[in-house]
């Protein structure tokens, strides 16, 4: 059951496509939920295994913390490459003359990925 929820929570943030050309806050706010859901189902999936053993040492469990550990890093370097292009992108907007042309055009400041309040902290497993 575990199990499936991950990968349901897994499938679902995959599928969360985000147009930076016309990104909203709404469409941002649904990607950190989808991220979030997926953050969550890993959390109780770690936690389980603290009762069993044997799946700890198991060849299968070994190879998807790796990809577990993969997946936080390309996620964190996609956080950090999206925040960087918005602070880019709102600094240009406000410098003259792009100020001009963005406040005639009517672009506005993008949102930053913002995470969850507490996706700070890890969730404590011991292995």
């Amino acid at each position: 059951q575990t199990l499936e929820a991950v990968m349901a929570a897994r499938s679902q943030a995959t599928q969360v496509k985000i147009d930076p050309s016309n990104c909203t806050p709404q469409q941002l706010a649904q990607y950190q939920k989808a991220q979030g859901d997926v953050t969550n189902a890993l959390g109780k999936l770690l936690a389980i295994t603290e009762n069993y053993p044997d799946l700890k040492a198991n060849q299968n469990f070994l190879e998807l913390q790796s990809q577990l550990e993969g997946t936080e890093n390309r996620i964190n370097v996609a956080r950090k490459d999206f925040n960087d292009a918005a602070k880019e992108y709102n600094v240009a907007i406000r410098r003259f003359p792009k100020s001009l042309i963005a406040g005639m055009c009517g672009f506005d400041k993008k949102n930053y990925f913002e995470a969850e309040a507490g996706a700070d902290k890890a969730p404590k497993v011991e292995f």
